[in-house]
């Protein structure tokens, strides 16, 4: 199919995807478990044959500008590297590449591109999703349900998502304008003609935990806007992102397009391009996902590029009250153990009045309250096939290391309530795992708690009474950061307080939620992702604003006919 003609083949599916972000319903087309997929045994065979046979071996990916190869992932499940080595092109000779592929695809209409990258979406979907979960299983360590709903088909829901708000605003410029008015005795006739002109080149950082999630809605944005995108992925969660880079190039090239305008820029820990990308001259947009501490560097250095950032925030847990208090508490374990907390979503800090918390059975102390949330981390973790699909592993050593360090500082500064251990993986006999450590503590050691504390950790805090236990939460986000926020309370007037209050810092929150949904679970074309009010990150999955910055209007004008 022509590039002309691609927009036509996706084009119901495009308008479903605008009325579920006009009406914030449920909806996507792909199926949510990855036994629903058409083929699905054969269709994960393949993908599971497939990544074996490129163990070892160069990942075939043609780019500009490639001078040796580069490869150090190490398999969470298998602790082995992968062995995969992947092209490593000059930054200078990607960027040169990049700016003349800009051109012709700049100057198609947002119609045309928009039927270019959702063939893009469908390709991953059809011919990568299972090859996208093997790779973020062995890159970034998720099970494999999650490698196929929270990095696969959640992550193409975004990618459409974001296409739908660059049509959006790039809908709300009109090509061309007649423009009258009388100057004195003279009537002035102008024919103006208006140009939504992209920026240049994106530079797309991911993470090693979440690397499609982000990626491809910043990629979509970008690209859908007319720029050019250079994916700069973690050293060790390359092979995802490789995969979409080569999709992304192949259906560029099908459409007649230059396939350099999506190119690989690969770094090592040890010598990384970071900063080198951020401060690049012909670097005109910056997406970055990762670490608070390099997001904030990005977010002073990244001018005269626009930087869109998501970080790291201590999500905050406000215990008032509950009907179901061990419901609550089930619910807010399995969400602290999703992943082993390797989200930026995760719920970390419990805020818990002194007094206890409130239910229909009288008040259930702060120390129990404690107790309790123990047992029930304890219980996620007590079966390895259960664990095993919640727990997942631990993407890094560096985060065992940081478990530790956080064991030993919680037992000084307040209680330990549950240790961290390993447990044994069911499938993978060498896997790296780590079950939660969950101390309890007061605001006098907010030094503990007041930052991200990436993997599966936790803090309960006792706090002087309710609106204490509301007030230090908000505080904290406000001030450290926070993307999500959780309450239970059967108190109406403190629920609207808390709402509001929870406004004003910045987070989205979950009220009273429990069931077998996790609590930060967030829905596409529905939930917004990051709301830029806090020190977690200045940009959000996915509003207007997300892509309206990525391109700008200029325009002509001359006497009208």
């Amino acid at each position: 199919m022509t590039a002309a003609t691609l927009y036509d083949k996706h084009r119901a599916t495009f308008e479903r995807a605008q009325q579920a972000c006009r009406e914030r319903h449920c909806w996507s087309p792909f199926p949510d478990m990855p036994n629903k997929v058409p083929d699905a045994a054969a269709a994960q065979a393949r993908a599971l044959a497939a990544f074996q046979a490129q163990l070892g071996r160069a990942f075939a990916l043609e780019q500009p500008g490639t001078a040796g190869r580069l490869g150090e992932e190490v398999s969470p499940y298998t602790e082995e590297p992968l062995g995969i080595n992947y092209p490593r092109a000059g930054v200078d000779a990607l960027f040169a590449a990049a700016g003349p592929a800009m051109a012709r695809w700049a100057a198609a209409d947002a119609t045309t591109r928009i039927g270019v990258l959702m063939e893009v979406v469908d390709r991953l979907y059809r011919e990568e999703i299972f090859a996208v979960q093997q790779a973020m299983m062995h890159t970034a360590g998720m099970s494999p349900n999650m490698a196929y709903a929270g990095a696969g088909v959640n992550a193409l829901d975004r990618a459409i998502e974001a296409l739908v708000y660059a049509e959006m605003a790039l809908a709300a410029v009109t090509p061309a304008a007649r423009w009258e008015r009388r100057f004195g005795e003279a009537q002035i006739a102008l024919a103006k003609r208006y140009r939504a002109q992209p920026r240049g080149v994106a530079v797309c950082f991911t993470c090693a935990t979440f690397a499609t999630w982000n990626a491809w809605p910043s990629m979509m944005a970008s690209l859908a806007t007319g720029n050019a995108v250079i994916v700069k992925p973690h050293p060790g969660s390359v092979l995802p992102m490789a995969i979409s880079v080569r999709t992304f190039r192949t259906v560029l090239a099908e459409a007649g397009f230059d396939p350099d305008l999506v190119t690989l820029a690969l770094d090592s820990v040890a010598e990384p391009l970071g900063k080198v990308l951020v401060q690049h001259p012909q670097t005109a947009i910056v997406d970055f996902t990762g670490s608070a501490r390099f997001g904030t560097w990005v977010e002073q250095h990244a001018h005269p590029a626009i930087a869109f950032t998501e970080t790291a925030g201590c999500n905050t847990v406000v215990l008032e009250s509950a009907d179901d208090l061990d419901a609550a508490l089930r619910s807010l374990a399995t969400t602290m153990c999703m992943f082993s907390a390797q989200m930026c979503t995760s719920p970390q800090n419990v805020y818990v009045p002194r007094g206890g918390v409130a239910t229909p059975g009288g008040r259930v102390g702060s120390e129990e309250v404690g107790a309790r949330l123990a047992a029930a981390i304890a219980a996620v973790a007590r079966e390895p096939k259960k664990a095993s699909m919640i727990l997942a592993t631990i993407q890094a050593p560096s985060t065992l290391a940081l478990v530790g360090q956080m064991r030993d500082d919680g037992a000084r500064a307040g209680r330990v309530l549950l240790e961290p251990g390993a447990y044994a993986h069911p499938d993978f006999p060498r896997a790296r795992t780590n079950t939660p450590l969950l101390v309890q503590t007061s605001p006098a050691h907010g030094e503990l708690y007041r930052e991200e504390r990436f993997g599966p950790i936790g803090f309960v805090i006792e706090c002087g009474d309710a609106d204490d236990a509301l007030a230090q939460a908000t505080a904290d986000v406000k001030r450290h950061g926070g993307l999500t926020a959780f309450l239970y309370s059967r108190d109406e007037a403190f629920i609207e307080r808390a709402v509001d209050a929870y406004s004003a810092a910045g987070a989205q929150l979950t009220i009273n939620l429990t069931g077998p949904m996790p609590l930060n679970f967030a829905a596409a074309y529905s939930d917004y992702h990051v709301t830029g009010l806090n020190p977690a990150g200045n940009a959000s999955l996915t509003d207007l604003a997300f892509v309206a910055g990525r391109f700008r209007i200029t325009q002509s004008r001359r006497p009208a006919a």
